[in-house]
């Protein structure tokens, strides 16, 4: 049996190549929208890709399934109730797929959407049970899906308790292979393994645990558990839905942004020595680059892209593709770029706030803020910030700060593209800051 895992680093999605390399013949599993690394793989091996599954209709990643079935005319699987809108051959609760002496047959296991299917994976030349099961977005190592992306919460988490407890019959030993890896939105408990076993969820994964005892439980939990909904997920929703989606236009130089959004994708400290006014800095180094992206960017705006070379443009411009920004505007070219964002290290922090000189902007989420906060500070997370721009700004510098500092570098660019003086905590950030023995202020929520 040939089996493949091909990870999409940013996202944390996975996509699967599986068949018979002794037959030639081999199936994908929810395929990127970048393709090559999958083609590279199918062509070094001297393989006939068949077939395209989708698990389900994807929320946090554009699809390649519009890809392989225009580039490659192959046939795409998806279960009915996904309502596409391509030309598809329906998945039905049962049905076996052969590729050569490999058989992948379908559970619905619907929770996460309506039409989510996972598929167990027989090698009919060693055994005629499943070795392993591919369960998309419905089980994770470590934890389960989010429930609220598709359906009303509540109808989402009853469905997708039923389908736990549906793998949980499947035999110990089988390997649980998903569609997120850590560093997905997807799901903020998962593990940094990429694989485990039916057995071993069962026993240690807390949602596989709570869905076997009382349901009012479990839906607690899942209520409990719905992590943040990035603002493009219901364009991206509507692109894996639709016509089939060829591939991006290729991205161009040019000359000056004119009236576009300048996206500068340089390291922080980098943008920060000399940048485009008006840019606003979002790392590409920093993982999670194209969710990022798309919690500041906004539907329907012209983009142009600054970057240290037109290779890390490109790499920006396939991360962007990816989560539904297809219409580039180009990529900047010896671009003039001489406005510079002071940032502030934590000693200069200290001494700030004794003077009383500047106000502290705290850009991290709510839950971490209630774990200890600076004293005085303002609280807005970093993805909200471009809606209120110049509004944060109050005559005195505004000093970001987060975490590590990755955020706090994306919003103090931000309010310097409206106006604002804006300084950010680049290194260290809270972390440090309680480290060092200063200050903080826990938020304790009362009992109901």
């Amino acid at each position: 049996m040939l089996f493949v895992q091909l990870v999409d680093e940013d996202l944390g999605c996975a996509s699967y190549l599986i068949g018979d390399e002794e037959a030639g013949v081999a199936v994908v599993v929810d395929p990127s929208l970048s393709v090559d690394p999958l083609l590279r793989e199918v062509e070094r091996r001297g393989l006939l890709l068949t077939q395209v599954l989708e698990t389900h209709t994807h929320a946090d990643h554009v699809s390649g399934h519009g890809r392989l079935g225009l580039e490659l005319e192959l046939p795409v699987y998806v279960h009915p109730a996904a309502e596409p809108e391509f030309p598809y051959r329906s998945l039905a609760d049962g049905q076996k797929l052969e590729v050569g002496a490999v058989v992948l047959t379908v559970l619905h296991t619907p929770g996460h959407r309506p039409e989510h299917c996972s598929f167990t994976v027989t090698d009919r030349s060693r055994a005629d049970e499943p070795w392993l099961v591919l369960t998309g977005d419905s089980l994770f190592v470590g934890e389960a899906a989010r429930p609220d992306l598709a359906v009303n919460p509540l109808e989402g988490a009853r469905g997708l308790r039923q389908s736990l407890r549906r793998l949980g019959e499947l035999a110990d030993g089988v390997e649980v292979h998903p569609g997120h890896v850590a560093g997905s939105m997807c799901g903020a408990g998962m593990s940094a393994k990429p694989s485990s076993t039916i057995g071993f969820e069962r026993r240690f994964n807390p949602a596989f645990v709570l869905s076997n005892g009382l349901e009012e439980d479990f839906l607690a939990a899942s209520a409990a558990g719905a992590g943040l909904r990035p603002p493009n997920v219901e364009r991206i929703v509507a692109l894996n839905r639709g016509p089939f989606l060829a591939a991006p236009p290729p991205l161009r130089p040019v000359g000056s942004a004119g009236d576009a959004l300048v996206l500068d994708v340089r390291p922080a400290r980098v943008s920060a020595a000399g940048h485009i006014p008006g840019a606003i800095n979002v790392p590409l180094e920093t993982r999670g680059f194209g969710t990022r992206a798309g919690f500041v960017l906004l539907a329907g705006e012209a983009v142009v892209l600054h970057a240290a070379s037109p290779q890390q443009a490109h790499l920006a411009a396939q991360r962007l593709h990816a989560v539904g920004y297809l219409e580039l505007a180009g990529y900047l070219e010896g671009a003039s770029a001489d406005e510079r964002l002071e940032s502030v290290e934590l000693d200069d922090l200290e001494r700030l706030l004794e003077q009383g000189d500047v106000d502290v902007l705290d850009v991290r989420e709510a839950d971490e803020r209630d774990a200890g906060y600076i004293p005085g500070s303002r609280h807005v997370p970093y993805r909200l910030v471009r809606a209120l721009g110049g509004e944060l700004g109050g005559g005195r510098p505004v000093i970001t700060i987060c975490e590590s500092g990755a955020r706090a570098g994306v919003a103090a660019s931000i309010l310097a593209a409206a106006g604002v003086d804006a300084r950010p905590v680049l290194d260290g950030g809270m972390s440090a800051w309680r480290a060092r023995g200063n200050e903080t202020i826990e938020f304790r929520r009362c009992g109901g």
